[in-house]
């Protein structure tokens, strides 16, 4: 059996690959009230972090290039950093034009100038302007949702356009309770596991697989009952565990940072991770990772964490990559990405918050169960903007490039429209005919929106006519309500 280029965590991370494990059960739906205590953020790693750090980063490694199979993948021993974090071609253009120097006469004051090279300095003159860069040249595709197959502990790949799944992974070497999934802007995909605790990634397309066996052929799955062994699969790409007790402090916010070409060297930095669980002590731990190896680069901490019993809950990035993230039921934290310092932002009194996402304004959406079944948090105003009830409980959502909220709502079961400009239902009760318990939703590329149903199904439904598109049956208690297909990161990537 071929093993997978893991990396190995520092020192405050148990050893990769732990086999221990706890038996799961589900997310727990009960309300329980209680106040959250006043807390302080401790950060450790990167830049601007705050005193008393607990470690620092490990040091960046070199790039190379690196030889490719006949098939594109990568060859065995190299990890995916070596092929996709090398410098882009550039473009420039030359002016020929000579250097001008200029100073001041000694003698009366009066400036000069001069041009070397050349006599005359009344010939044309080229503006250069801003440096053209290429086209990032990462391969990528966003024809695919990532939906967590909870107590089978594996993901499947599913084809958005036709509802075929491709492929179906193992998150883990035992069982392994995977929840959330998060796409980052080349359709690759992170999936965390509560229990024991873990993220790993896998590659959407085939030729960034790694090669690992050797011969000449990328080995993955080819559909729903092609489930590899654990470690046999190239296109799982690395694993990185955590040292979370169980199943209720275990990985659930997941949220890939989006990144930009540098306009100087034309090249695209590798997008980090964000991930987020919690200790024995009630202490938050906010990590960021590095997504070409899954090693911890930054920790924040939080203590005296309040989420009803569980660790964090749910988050997301702005278009500065900083970290939004919400508890169960209450609690709301942002992390920005550079300084890494943790803000508390209150919430309101009968919030009871489960799904989280952000629209393209940067402003929060938030899920819930409580007295309101949706809340919108204005960020430059810092305040909540209730949307009352919607027919029961609103769980998880996602917000799409036209303004539109979506949300999956359950007891009874149902999807739930809003408008982002008005901060009102649109439709609080439209159809899902054999719906069971909605609990994630999400949009695909062409704009179709996806309810994931605990009733081992998805839907596809057609935003503008309701109209269901079709079904996908066959998962395994799914559980995802997460950036499930990436185009929550799309609305906020940097310009």
């Amino acid at each position: 059996m071929a093993g997978l280029p893991f990396i190995r965590a520092r020192v405050h991370l148990l050893p990769l690959l732990a086999l221990g494990w706890i038996p799961a059960c589900g997310d727990s739906g009960d309300t329980v009230t209680t106040s959250a205590s006043e807390a302080s953020s401790v950060t450790t790693g990167g830049p601007g972090g705050t005193s008393n750090p607990t470690s620092a980063g490990p040091d960046a490694t070199s790039q190379s290039s690196v030889p490719t199979t006949s098939d594109g993948s990568v060859s065995a021993g190299e990890t995916l950093a070596d092929t996709t974090s090398a410098p882009q071609t550039t473009t420039g253009v030359s002016t020929g034009e000579p250097a001008s120097t200029s100073g001041v006469n000694p003698s009366d004051g009066s400036t000069t100038s001069s041009t070397s090279g050349g006599d005359s300095t009344d010939g044309p003159k080229l503006d250069m302007g801003p440096k053209v860069c290429d086209p990032d040249a990462t391969p990528a595709t966003f024809d695919f949702i990532w939906i967590a197959n909870s107590s089978q502990g594996t993901v499947s790949k599913i084809d958005t356009k036709t509802g075929v799944e491709q492929a179906r992974y193992r998150t883990a070497a035992g069982p392994s309770n995977p929840s959330r999934t998060s796409v980052n802007q080349y359709g690759d995909v992170a999936v965390s596991s509560r229990d024991p605790g873990s993220i790993i990634k896998i590659s959407a397309l085939k030729q960034k697989c790694v090669d690992t066996n050797n011969n000449g052929m990328i080995d993955t799955s080819n559909g729903p009952n092609d489930v590899r062994p654990w470690g046999s699969d190239e296109c799982v790409l690395w694993s990185q565990t955590f040292p979370s007790p169980g199943y209720s402090f275990g990985p659930r916010p997941t949220a890939w940072e989006g990144v930009s070409q540098d306009p100087d060297t034309c090249e695209t930095p590798t997008p980090r991770l964000w991930g987020g669980w919690m200790d024995g002590q009630n202490t938050a731990h906010f990590v960021r990772l590095d997504g070409d190896t899954g090693v911890q680069l930054d920790e924040v901490l939080r203590p005296n964490w309040f989420g009803s019993g569980y660790g964090p809950y749910g988050g997301a990035v702005n278009s500065k990559g900083d970290l939004y993230a919400v508890g169960l039921e209450t609690t709301l934290i942002h992390i920005d990405a550079e300084t890494l310092v943790l803000e508390d932002i209150p919430v309101p009194p009968d919030l009871a918050s489960y799904g989280f996402a952000i629209d393209k304004n940067g402003d929060i959406w938030v899920g819930s169960y409580g007295v309101n079944s949706m809340y919108h948090y204005k960020v430059g105003e810092k305040k909540w903007y209730p949307l009352g009830n919607g027919g029961g409980w609103v769980l998880g959502l996602q917000t799409d490039k036209k303004g539109r909220v979506w949300g999956a709502g359950t007891g009874p079961c149902r999807l739930v429209h809003a408008d982002v400009a008005t901060v009102k239902y649109v439709n609080a009760n439209i159809p899902l005919p054999g719906c069971g318990q909605p609990w994630g939703a999400s949009i695909d590329n062409e704009g179709f929106v996806w309810i994931v149903d605990k009733a081992n199904k998805a839907f596809k439904v057609n935003p503008d006519t309701y109209a269901v598109e079709l079904v996908v049956n066959g998962l395994i208690d799914p559980y995802t309500y997460s950036d499930m297909t990436g185009q929550g990161l799309q609305l906020v990537l940097p310009q």
